[in-house]
């Protein structure tokens, strides 16, 4: 079996169509922390950095407002969740975050690959994840 003379290193940007772009910009702004890069909601797209990313690239959430007026983009979507990566020394005060902001969420516990996650949705249904490894659980999936 033959392989692509190339490695895909990360990923660089997901990006998701919804019906309250405002909503989700205050979301994921707000409640999720992720730095504005470039507002341009009354074009309809919204560019939020998810972190610094691979050679240069920076890794980014767009938000692309759907509606007669909105920017071109797919149609349907198979979209599970949106995982993003936190320190496990991070996941107690995520929790806290939360009740605090009295967004409902759940624990999960990923035994096989050692790592756990917590869950939340968006104002239009997506689950979006906070996964952390670890290192307890990474050492019993290894052994």
């Amino acid at each position: 079996m033959s392989h692509p003379p190339f490695k895909v290193h990360q990923l660089g940007e997901i990006a998701i169509r919804c019906r309250d772009i405002n909503a989700m910009f205050e979301f994921y702004r707000d409640i999720v922390g992720l730095e504005v890069l470039r507002d341009t909601r009354a074009d309809g797209i919204a560019f939020f950095r998810i972190c610094a990313g691979f050679a240069g690239h920076t890794t980014i959430l767009a938000l692309f407002a759907s509606g007669p007026d909105a920017p071109a983009t797919g149609t349907g979507s198979s979209l599970h969740h949106l995982a993003l990566t936190v320190a496990y020394e991070d996941q107690e005060a995520i929790q806290q975050w939360f009740d605090a902001k009295a967004v409902e969420y759940q624990v999960q516990i990923f035994d096989w690959i050692g790592w756990q996650g917590i869950f939340i949705q968006d104002p239009e249904g997506n689950t979006v994840e906070f996964v952390a490894a670890d290192r307890s659980l990474l050492a019993s999936a290894s052994g």
